[in-house]
């Protein structure tokens, strides 16, 4: 107490403050204080619970392939199975009717045999759901690893080596970014779509990277005027050292944030160009392909849209939280934003600084 007396005295309330948080992260490393930063966002912290949740759930109930990879699901049914349709029970004389009950007191808590419903066919829905958000969820990640690979390294040349290369790079950044990504992708999914998720996600990766790469640019520009790279260039370190030991690690914050919202964006593309008929074909599913093919059973049998938006808004907001939090996390300005604490530990010294 009396050290933040002396400390408003002297300072000041903005300058105390900063002191103050100052002390806090004494000793710790920058690593460290991100990290602390970022736990201490409730928003992302509760979304990555959420994420990991479905990721759990989605990847384990049905059969899921990837190359060799074969991971079986715990649910009895698959995709193409077509059990008996229930048709006695449901509202409004509608057919395959969701027997999920969440009620504890109902004598029919659970699941039950098809939770999600069926669709006209008989198919069970759950399984079609979870299937369509592993493409969904796959397409994502496939296109925010290329994408910001690509952008990073474009970016990274651009505003290191500037000059006729900044110029080559940036022009074709900027006749493809006029180009909007619906069309884009629209063009890839027609040509690629029947080709399954992983052909359509890596071609859409090819062209989402051009805002990844712009900010990167700016990046590289700031630091590379710094001091420390002056001094690793006068050590006698080489460009590719410089760029991989000393500018991009300071770097990592931008990349890291932007690659995140990239990754929610590219669901929702993918999304809209499955609805469109651009994107995942039958026979494969994706979770924008089920709205899409049953968006005339709406007034009828609205669950058949429930759970397919459902788990895109869950998964594109889950991601946006994660990102906002990384964002925090990595810009020094937000520290006095973080908890509840730090702001009342100000309103202590505005008070202290009142009574003195």
């Amino acid at each position: 107490m009396i050290f933040r007396r002396k400390v408003v005295a002297e300072l000041g309330v903005d300058a105390a403050e900063n002191a103050i948080l100052n002390k806090e992260v004494e000793g710790l490393s920058q690593r460290q204080i991100v990290l602390a930063r970022f736990f201490r966002h409730r928003a992302a912290m509760i979304s990555i619970i959420v994420l990991a949740i479905l990721v759990v759930i989605v990847f384990s109930a049905v059969d899921f392939s990837l190359g060799p990879i074969t991971l079986h699901g715990w649910w009895k049914y698959s995709i193409t199975d077509t059990p008996d349709l229930i048709v006695k029970g449901c509202p409004g004389y509608s057919i395959g009717c969701p027997t999920l009950t969440v009620n504890p007191f109902s004598a029919h808590f659970g699941l039950g045999d098809h939770p999600f419903g069926q669709d006209d066919v008989g198919h069970d829905y759950f399984a079609l759901v979870m299937r369509g958000a592993q493409r969904s969820m796959l397409v994502t990640i496939i296109i925010g690893m290329l994408a910001g690979t690509i952008g990073t390294v474009i970016g990274a040349i651009s505003g290191f080596y500037r000059g006729r290369i900044d110029n080559v790079l940036m022009r074709l950044v900027d006749f493809l970014i006029t180009i909007p990504a619906i069309i884009i992708g629209s063009v890839i999914g027609y040509h690629f779509g029947n080709l399954g998720a992983t052909f359509l996600a890596f071609y859409l990766g090819l062209f989402a990277w051009t805002g990844l790469s712009r900010l990167v640019r700016g990046e590289f520009l700031t630091l590379r005027e710094r001091d420390f790279v002056d001094a690793a260039r006068v050590a006698g370190a080489s460009n590719r050292r410089i760029i991989f030991k000393h500018i991009l690690p300071n770097a990592v914050g931008v990349i890291i944030v932007s690659v995140t919202l990239l990754m929610s964006g590219a669901i929702l593309l993918e999304t809209a160009l499955s609805y469109l008929g651009f994107g995942v074909v039958a026979p494969d599913v994706s979770l924008g392909l089920l709205i899409s093919k049953y968006q005339d059973a709406f007034t009828t049998r609205p669950w058949l849209f429930w759970y397919p938006g459902f788990f895109i808004v869950s998964i594109a907001l889950s991601i946006n939280f994660i990102g906002d939090g990384l964002r925090d996390a990595f810009d020094p300005r937000q520290r006095r934003r973080i908890s509840r604490k730090d702001r009342a530990r100000s309103s202590e010294i505005k008070r202290e600084r009142e009574a003195l």
